[in-house]
């Protein structure tokens, strides 16, 4: 469950965009375990649970299921206004009242931390093994490094932490492939400053395969290929 960058419009490459969920199936033994990409456009941890998405993932998660959790991208911006889809800012408890321009009624919005703990925690009451990702990387450059989205990447290994969720900072991982690469052939796996191509989502991919990797408990590394 995520966004753009997990999978792009209807996850059929539409405009030459992809996102990495669309493509990770391809890494793991299918007649063992099935993949599902319920990840959507635009959404924010905010919007995922407020739009009622999250319950339809909830209602089909069963004991021993793996749910990965990546947002971060969509949550800044309008509390109440547009798109409306901001968390506060943090990890903490506090909310806010807000009058919705769309409906004209309120809306309690917490933090980003607030919805990754609803998540995780709704996860492991129906014996789910949530994993937190950090956002991936914009295609944004300082000299040969790529920049790190350190403020969402920060919260969500801190909530992950305090609830005892796995982590795995994709953000980095991502990041580093592509320095690897260099800044100007990073420029064919984008599409834009923030959704990738077929090869750059596969790349995305790798990297999470690489992070699941690094946690040799993780039971999913069983069926990876």
């Amino acid at each position: 469950m995520g966004d753009s960058t997990m999978k792009n419009g209807r996850g059929k490459g539409d405009n030459g965009q992809w996102g990495w969920g669309s493509f990770f199936e391809q890494f793991f033994d299918t007649t063992r375990i099935s993949v599902e990409n319920h990840a959507l456009g635009g959404r924010s941890s905010r919007t995922f649970y407020t739009e009622g998405l999250w319950d339809k993932v909830l209602l089909g998660i069963q004991s021993g299921d793996f749910v990965f959790i990546q947002f971060g991208h969509n949550d800044g911006g309008s509390l109440n206004t547009g798109r409306a889809r901001a968390s506060l800012k943090g990890i903490g408890e506090e909310s806010q009242t807000v009058i919705m321009e769309k409906t004209g009624g309120p809306e309690e919005v917490y933090t980003f931390g607030h919805y990754l703990r609803i998540y995780i925690r709704q996860t492991k009451a129906r014996g789910g093994i949530p994993i937190v990702l950090s956002p991936t990387p914009n295609n944004k450059w300082d000299g040969g490094k790529m920049a790190r989205n350190e403020t969402y990447r920060q919260w969500a290994k801190e909530v992950a932490e305090q609830e005892g969720a796995y982590f795995i900072d994709m953000n980095d991982l991502i990041a580093k492939k592509y320095e690897a690469l260099g800044p100007e052939k990073a420029k064919d796996l984008f599409k834009d400053s923030v959704h990738t191509s077929r090869e750059g989502a596969i790349l995305n991919c790798e990297a999470l395969i690489e992070g699941i990797r690094n946690i040799p408990e993780l039971s999913l590394n069983q069926y990876i290929k």
